[in-house]
């Protein structure tokens, strides 16, 4: 059996699309947060593809570099979620949009 990169790109639109659509749909911080986090996994599935697919290591570097700044985010964002949960009581964006005031 052999994958090729149509199947990766597939998979990878389709976990984008997954993402975007919770991103749309949810109204849960944590949800749209993880939805997110869903789309950029889906970047580096097609930036893997194509990096194999050409014969490169470039997809693959940039990757390590995606990865690395995604672990800095998931810190910086979870703080800003706990922060708001504890100000706010709440994480739901509806009750969240009051932060404009």
């Amino acid at each position: 059996m052999n994958i090729g990169i149509m199947d990766f790109l597939a998979t990878s639109a389709l976990l984008f699309a997954i993402g975007f659509f919770g991103i749309l749909v949810r109204r849960n911080t944590l949800v749209v947060y993880m939805c997110l986090e869903l789309m950029l996994n889906a970047v580096t599935i097609a930036l893997v593809a194509f990096s194999r697919y050409n014969g490169t290591m470039d997809g693959n570097v940039f990757v390590f570099f995606i990865i690395t700044v995604a672990a800095a985010e998931v810190a910086v964002g979870l703080a800003i979620i706990v922060a708001l949960f504890r100000r706010r009581h709440t994480i739901q964006l509806p009750q969240l949009n009051l932060l404009k005031h």
